[in-house]
Order: C-alpha cells, then sequence, then structure tokens
C-alpha cells in the first residue's frame, strides 16, 4: 500500500510517498533528499513514517556524507554519542564493518545498558556486499499486542538488568584474540548495569513495547534459570515472523528506525565481502513502566560523559556493530 503525504513550505511543496513493505513493520519513503536543509513539515511527515512503521527505508542517498548524514540527524533530535568509543574529530558518524564488529547474529535494541538508550537510529550504507549482509528489524510493540493476556499482565510486572559486559565470548567462539581484546579494552571500558521495565509506555505513541534483547541479562527476582526461560519466550513473540522485515542494502540506503520500539539483527552471511555502514543515533528518554515505575542506573553511580561525538571510522564490538 502506497500513501502520500504533502509538506508543503513556501516556496517549495515535497511530496513524500510511504510504500508499506510488511504488514506490521516496515516502510519505503520515497521523493525526499534527505538533509540538514529540510523544512519543519517534510521532518515532521518523516518522523510520522518513523512512529507509524517502526523502520522507514530511503533509496538513493548518495549524496550524503559524515556532514550531511549528522545535519538530517539534527532535524530528528539531539545527536548522542555511544557511552564506551571514543570520539575522532567530535564526529557522531559511528562506523561498522566487518573488520569491527559487523559479523555476529543477535536481536538487539541500541544501547540498553544505559537508562536514556536512544530514541531512533539511522543507518547509512556506503559499501556492500554481492550477497547477503542484510539487516532485520522487529516490531517490539507488534510483539506485546500479540502476547496472551496473561502474559501481558506478567510483562507488565516485570523488570530486567542490561548490561554491556556480556560473555562476548561465548556469543562468538569463533572471534580473534584482536576482537577479544577491542571488545574488553572498548566496549566494556565502563561496565553498566540498568534496569528497565520488560515493559515500556512509549512517550509519543503511548504504545506499550518490549526492552528485551542481547543485553538483557536477567530478570529481576528470578533464578538465572527462570530468567533465562521466561525472558525466551517473551523475546519469541519479538521474533516471529510476522512482526519483523528484511532489508536488503544498496550502497546510498538509508534506514531510520525508532529504537523504542524496535530490535534488528545484522546477518553474517557475506563471507569476506566489505560491507560498511556509518550510524548516527539520536538522544532518547528514560523509560517509564506500565506501573509508572522509571528506570534505574545501577552501575556506574552516573554515566560518564563520553568525549564528544562517535568516530567516523570507530566501531566496537558490541550492540553497535550489529546493523
Amino acid at each position: 500500500m502506497t500513501s502520500t503525504v504533502s509538506a508543503t513550505t513556501a516556496p517549495s511543496v515535497t511530496a513524500l510517498s510511504v510504500e508499506k513493505v510488511g504488514g506490521h513493520i516496515g516502510a519505503i519513503v520515497s521523493g525526499v533528499r534527505l538533509g540538514g536543509d529540510l523544512d519543519e513539515a517534510t521532518v515532521a511527515a518523516i518522523r510520522a513514517a518513523i512512529l507509524e512503521h517502526k523502520v522507514v527505508f530511503f533509496r538513493d542517498q548518495d549524496h550524503l556524507d559524515a556532514d550531511g548524514h549528522e545535519a538530517f540527524a539534527r532535524r530528528l533530535g539531539t545527536p548522542v554519542a555511544h557511552p564506551t568509543v571514543p570520539s575522532v574529530d567530535g564526529r557522531y558518524a559511528l562506523g561498522i564493518d566487518n573488520d569491527h564488529g559487523g559479523r555476529a547474529n543477535q536481536w538487539h535494541t541500541d544501547v540498553t545498558f544505559v537508562p536514556a538508550y536512544p530514541a531512533f537510529s539511522i543507518l547509512r550504507a556506503e559499501v556492500v556486499p554481492p550477497y547477503g549482509g542484510n539487516t532485520l528489524w522487529a516490531n517490539t510493540a507488534a510483539a506485546y499486542a500479540g502476547l496472551p493476556e496473561p502474559l501481558k499482565v506478567l510483562a507488565d510486572s516485570l523488570r530486567g538488568v542490561h548490561t554491556n559486559d556480556f560473555d562476548y565470548a561465548a556469543v562468538r567462539p569463533e572471534a580473534p584474540s584482536e576482537a577479544l581484546e577491542q571488545h574488553r579494552k572498548v566496549f566494556t571500558s565502563t561496565r553498566f548495569r540498568t534496569e528497565h521495565p520488560v515493559v515500556r509506555v512509549h512517550p509519543e505513541t503511548g504504545e506499550r513495547t518490549l526492552i528485551l534483547g542481547n543485553f538483557l541479562q536477567k530478570l529481576t527476582g528470578f533464578s538465572g534459570t527462570d530468567s533465562r526461560a521466561l525472558a525466551g519466550v517473551l523475546q519469541s513473540h519479538v521474533e516471529r515472523p510476522e512482526n519483523t522485515v528484511r532489508w536488503q542494502w544498496r550502497a546510498g540506503d538509508v534506514a531510520i528506525w525508532d529504537n523504542r520500539a524496535t530490535q534488528h539483527y545484522g546477518v553474517d552471511d557475506s563471507d569476506d565481502h566489505a560491507r560498511t555502514l556509518r550510524r548516527v543515533t539520536i538522544d532518547g528518554d528514560v523509560p517509564v513502566g506500565a506501573d509508572g515505575r522509571r528506570s534505574v542506573l545501577l552501575s556506574p553511580d552516573t554515566v560518564p560523559e563520553p568525549a564528544h561525538g562517535i568516530a567516523s571510522g570507530a566501531s566496537t564490538d558490541g550492540d553497535v556493530a550489529l546493523a
């Protein structure tokens, strides 16, 4: 289904075409050239499409470079640096490639190990492999809506601890020693633990969404065995095929997703072919659960200020590399 949204400002008119690519998630937006000079009405139309479809895709945005990428990001909100990745030249555009963590298969929501994790992520493809290297997204609002009522009631009461100090060697047993060392020195240079509600109320749509994924260490108040089993039941609803969309990248593509209502998964199936993308994230807010309780930072005592921005060529082997 295709819909057209007109964003009008004198003296120009921009007509956005929004075409759904999945029943529960995903749409292609055409008729717009992304950049920092977009008018307010066009930006509002893009934001509305993101909120409705959870992830939107733009083809043929080859004109964007790091500056243009970041300039456009500022039209959606405030770009935010990764909590542990050092900056080079004040850049926010984080590099993701096969040599720096691009080879991992994990469902996750970006940076859930801190309380106010990003609201939006904007990912731009520079080099794509001849096959494979797709990214999948899942709608966590649709996943919650599809839960049986007794499971909704239980999920509404749950809280979970998220951390960046996960067992990377277990997740990637084939990882070279250099990757393991980078993970220890960069991604876990500061170890974060944050307790989130398992169900948050979306601050813009009012929908209830699930906060789960790879950074969930344990459900509060449960044994390790029970925590894994219960989290697995909830996560299985997120990963149901009808709640997901799969995108085959072309150079110049841009994907923007609502990080508060999605998980995503970078597929490692492109062999040794190069795959390079750049990501900018937009600052978010502290989640509020169905019971009105907010997320809480458990450790460290405060979130340290990261170096300004994220290097266009830097990346880690954690969540930032799983696109």
